[in-house]
């Protein structure tokens, strides 16, 4: 929101306001990825009243920012619980088949978990801002801290240990018919 004549700057209050209202869904499915989902609750509304305080400071675009701080609250919070539930990032959310097969899409499912789960904690972070929380390169370098060509080599990094890891899951009998999962991998594993 621009000033003109016939609209003045809006207050910082209104712009808050404004980006509480277009981010806080983003910020509760992010944070429940993340932490326990009693606990995502608690994690947005610090979030929030962390950017209350500094919303002079706030960028233009404030969803990576907010993603920012909410990541730098839950990893300074798993500091203190041994980090239990470092980034168990629910992969079930695929419900579209190629193949009605129930036991091939069992049987994908199952790779595509024990893939994931041999990612490190870092690649899977990297991979859901982009695949889960639908972040550009730049917006989740912001999150991360980190440059935006960084970013992009960890993701290449990512992407391709999750495509190696899908390969040493996937058995013949598996990789005979084409699956949601190797096309949705597929997406977000090659650039």
């Amino acid at each position: 929101m621009r000033a003109s004549p016939t609209n003045p700057a809006p207050t910082l209050e209104q712009r808050f306001r404004t980006v509480h209202a277009t981010t806080y869904l983003d910020l509760v499915r992010f944070a429940e990825r993340r932490v326990p989902r009693d606990d995502a609750e608690d994690v947005v509304s610090t979030t929030f009243m962390t950017a209350w305080r500094r919303v002079a400071e706030m960028p233009e675009d404030a969803r990576p920012w907010l993603f920012g701080i909410a990541r730098n609250l839950i990893r300074n919070t798993a500091r203190g619980t041994a980090r239990r539930r470092d980034l168990d990032v629910a992969v079930a959310g695929t419900s579209a088949t190629s193949s009605s097969d129930p036991t091939v899409m069992v049987g994908n499912r199952l790779d595509l978990v024990r893939a994931w789960s041999r990612l490190s904690p870092r690649d899977r972070e990297t991979l859901a801002l982009v695949a889960f929380d639908d972040l550009s390169a730049q917006q989740a370098a912001v999150v991360l801290g980190c440059g935006r060509s960084t970013f992009t080599m960890r993701l290449t990094r990512a992407r391709r240990r999750l495509r190696d890891a899908l390969d040493h899951e996937s058995s013949p009998t598996l990789t005979a018919a084409p699956t949601p999962f190797t096309t949705e991998t597929t997406s977000w594993t090659h650039a």
